[in-house]
């Protein structure tokens, strides 16, 4: 029967929405809902939801708070941290009730979940008791799975609106926390919540005196009443953003902004978030998760403006298979075409698509001709080995899409897989291959348009 659900249903089929809301509450009663004894927040967004979810979990234990964590990336129940090797962002209803009640069982007093929009439309977190809902912004993903952009915002918004219809906690106030410079930050402000947290270039909490470096950055948090200057080891205004979200977060629990720069002062980033792999080369490479164009375009922006003139920046990208939002494949090509001088157009995890077509769409957003700085390869290794040979002194070297991910999927398997060991294997041979115009065709693995 359940085999039969899913080879007969859609994703989105109301009968296996049902199946899935029935499998939650099952969970729940399970585990007996230990999110009534916690108090839980909850970070939704299309980008930057688990480094504001680390950032939380930072500044709360910097103020003595015992904390779990769950989210792309890693997990976390009080001391006990593990690496989240299954490519779901929000897992399975059983798996988060266990985890909850471990919280439980261990004396944590905050839990800080990253929720998908796909968790929230298949009732994953059906059952989970959420005190606070952080949004961090809205661009284009997993469209074509919702049905649209406004479905995929609705969706989102599920979770600010189930604050005011959950069950009431001693002392736990139920706060929204809303980006006020998104353009979707209304549809999140309609719902009800005993507070309203807004952060941004204005509201109630804002950065002040910006200066951006390549390590980082420095400002000042400006709240009602207090301000405190703070140095963030966190580059790019999209990881300024992710910070005062985090602040607006911990403010809401009555936490003050001097913690809040002790945790800053401390934090040194999340791994695969504009992450810098170091091995001793004249050259910098960096690892990043960004899979959709609002992603790509921060993280190129952020090293192109502090590259001189005479450097490169070469980029390695590809787009997400398996029914993933194809629309946005010729964006992401258009917002690489517009930053990077070298691109190298390679698999990121096609699952069970053709492999040669995602490639296929991502270059109708690239104009260049292939083979004029514009490389075409299936092998993500050799798209990498690739962009590391061609790596002068001083150029940067970006790695997009799957940052600290252990595997990719390809087909209907999960093979073992990692950007950072894999450049970091590939620098440490110190293979540099002398390609001669006219000689690349020659080279294994590489694709050419018929």
């Amino acid at each position: 029967m359940i085999q039969f659900l899913r080879n007969a249903l859609s994703d989105t089929n109301p009968l296996r929405l049902m199946y899935h809301k029935l499998l939650a509450m099952t969970a729940a009663v399970r585990y007996g809902f230990p999110a009534n004894k916690l108090k839980v927040i909850g970070v939704t967004g299309t980008n930057g939801k688990t480094s504001t979810v680390n950032l939380i979990a930072a500044i709360l234990e910097e103020a003595g708070k015992k904390v779990g964590m769950t989210t792309t990336i890693n997990f976390q129940v009080g001391d006990k941290k593990w690496s989240n090797k299954s490519k779901i962002t929000t897992q399975g209803p059983f798996f988060m009730q266990k985890i909850l009640s471990e919280m439980v069982k261990n004396g944590v007093e905050y839990a800080v979940l990253e929720v998908s929009s796909h968790a929230i439309l298949q009732n994953r977190i059906w059952g989970i008791n959420f005190d606070t809902a952080v949004i961090t912004n809205i661009s284009r993903d997993h469209i074509e799975y919702h049905g649209g952009l406004e479905a995929y915002i609705n969706t989102k918004a599920k979770l600010f609106e189930s604050l005011n219809v959950s069950k009431r906690k001693i002392n736990t106030p139920k706060i929204s926390v809303m980006n006020i410079d998104d353009g979707h930050y209304e549809k999140f402000n309609r719902y009800v919540a005993d507070k309203k947290i807004t952060y941004g270039t204005r509201g109630t909490c804002k950065a002040l005196n910006i200066q951006y470096s390549p390590s980082g950055s420095t400002f000042t948090i400006s709240i009602p009443n207090e301000q405190v200057e703070v140095k963030s080891n966190l580059p790019g205004d999209f990881n300024v953003y992710n910070v005062l979200a985090a602040t607006a977060c911990v403010v809401g629990q009555g936490i003050n902004l001097q913690i809040v720069k002790n945790a800053l002062a401390k934090f040194m980033g999340v791994p695969g978030r504009s992450e810098i792999v170091d091995v001793g080369q004249s050259y910098t490479v960096v690892v990043d998760y960004a899979h959709v164009p609002e992603a790509l375009e921060n993280i190129c922006r952020l090293f192109k403006r502090q590259l001189p003139e005479e450097n490169k920046i070469i980029v390695v990208f590809g787009a997400t298979g398996g029914g993933r939002d194809k629309g946005k494949r010729p964006k992401m090509g258009a917002t690489v075409n517009e930053y990077a001088d070298m691109i190298v157009l390679t698999n990121d995890d096609p699952y069970t698509e053709d492999q040669w077509t995602i490639i296929q769409d991502v270059s109708k957003g690239i104009p260049r001709k292939e083979g004029e700085n514009f490389w075409k390869i299936l092998d993500r290794r050799e798209a990498i080995r690739l962009a590391l040979t061609y790596a002068k002194k001083g150029d940067v070297v970006i790695v997009a899409g799957k940052g600290a991910e252990e595997v990719i999927a390809i087909g209907t398997e999960m093979i073992p897989w990692n950007d950072k060991k894999v450049i970091k294997d590939l620098l440490s041979r110190e293979v540099k291959i002398e390609i001669a115009p006219g000689q690349f065709k020659d080279l294994p693995n590489v694709c050419y348009e018929a």
